[in-house]
Formats: structure tokens, C-alpha cells, sequence
């Protein structure tokens, strides 16, 4: 995760990236605990093969600096199977043939059945995902490559919206990414953050974004960790 407060250059490349795409779009949104959000982060809007080829780069390239040892590639139903195997792809363009496995949501009665798709769930597993935003799907993921006889080692993720789980409870001072780092003991690897966001936005030219500047910000102060 990057929380420092140094311009991360890899970051700002795939924040411009996610607004020129409409990736990153800001306006009002409400989220999945009821807060109305001055940004949204829609995976749904790298539609095209170009984008979803960038995205895989910027993955590739935040694993390749986090130094995080893997044997494989893990994509949860259903943003998370696109993503392991475009960045399979790109692993293998840069020299690296690495296999990769995704599961479904429903059991298969027929065929080859069963609910996993791919290569073995051995070794060293790294889950690709869009976001955390309440760790769910991830432990649900963990639970499965356990199962399995592998071993989740961590997760990369496009954007960490480095914010509080909720407003009470044991958690609440924690965000998604700071809950899975402790309680699932797994690295989370994460291409930008709010952080990341907010200085493209100070550092922008076009006036239009920098409008977007003080609701960003005054979201970060009332619900960031």
C-alpha cells in the first residue's frame, strides 16, 4: 500500500489513465455503507481491450515493485477473472509464463464440474481484485485457495480508498485494506490511493478537476484512516 505522502509517478500515471477512461468519475455516489462519495471507481468502464491491456500493465508493474513473491494468479467471480488472465498475459509478454485460475459463483454438475476454472490452486497464490471494500469476497477467496491446497500470499488491487470500515465496532478505525493486512496476515498491493488521488488533482492544470479538490479532500478528512 502507498500512504506516503512522496508523489508516487506510477500512481499518478494510472489515476490520469482511470479519469481519461471514465474510470474515475466524480459527482455524488452512494457507497455500499451509505456514504455519499464525491468519487467512484467503476472496473465495469475498462471495457475495451486497449484499457483492459494498460490495466494489466499497471498491475504488473505495481506486483513487479512490491517484490512480492508468487506462483500464480487467483481472480475472483467476476471482476477478478479479466484481470488474472489479462495479467497472466502480460506477465508472459515481459518473460514470465505464470498460470492463473478463477472460480465460479455457481457449482458445475457437468463437464469437468466443480466451481474453480484454470490451472491448480498450488503454492504461492496472489489474488487480483478492483477494489476491498469490506474484505468479503477476499476471505471468501482465501477460503477457497485453502481449500484448495494453496496459499493466498496477497492481494493487488487497483485503488485503495483508504477509508474507515464503518462508523462504530471493532473495525471502525480500520479501512479494508488495514483489516485484511492484519486480520488474513496477507500483503495488499494496491496500484493508487486516495492519497495518490488527491495529489493528482492539487498537482492538475485542468480547473475543471481541481473543483473536484475540496469535497475530495473534506471526504478523506471525515472518513479516512
Amino acid at each position: 500500500m502507498q500512504a506516503s505522502a512522496s508523489l508516487d509517478t506510477l500512481a499518478q500515471e494510472f489515476v490520469k489513465f482511470a479519469v481519461d477512461a471514465k474510470v474515475l468519475e466524480f459527482g455524488e455516489f452512494k457507497t455500499k455503507a451509505g456514504r455519499l462519495s464525491p468519487y467512484f471507481f467503476n472496473a465495469g468502464h475498462f471495457d475495451d481491450g486497449a484499457k483492459l491491456g494498460r490495466l494489466a500493465q499497471f498491475y504488473a508493474r505495481r506486483i513487479m515493485r512490491c517484490g512480492l513473491a508468487f506462483d500464480m494468479l487467483f481472480g475472483p467471480a467476476y471482476k477478478g477473472i479479466p484481470l488474472a488472465a489479462t495479467v497472466a498475459v502480460e506477465f508472459a509478454r515481459r518473460g514470465r509464463n505464470v498460470p492463473f485460475a478463477y472460480n465460479r459463483k455457481e457449482v458445475k454438475d457437468h463437464g469437468e464440474g466443480g466451481s474453480l476454472v484454470g490451472a491448480p490452486l498450488t503454492g504461492r497464490v496472489l489474488v487480483l481484485d478492483d477494489v476491498i471494500s469490506a474484505g468479503t469476497s477476499l476471505r471468501e477467496a482465501v477460503a477457497i485457495i485453502g481449500a484448495a491446497g494453496g496459499e493466498a500470499v496477497g492481494v493487488a488491487i487497483a485503488l485503495d480508498r483508504q477509508e474507515r470500515l464503518g462508523d462504530g465496532g471493532a473495525d471502525a478505525a480500520g479501512s479494508a485494506v488495514q483489516f485484511v493486512t492484519s486480520r488474513l496476515q496477507i500483503q495488499v498491493a494496491a496500484i493508487a490511493t486516495l492519497t495518490d488521488l488527491l495529489q493528482y488533482l492539487t498537482s492538475n492544470a485542468d480547473a475543471a478537476l481541481r473543483e473536484h479538490l475540496p469535497r475530495v479532500a473534506a471526504y478523506r478528512e471525515r472518513y479516512g484512516v
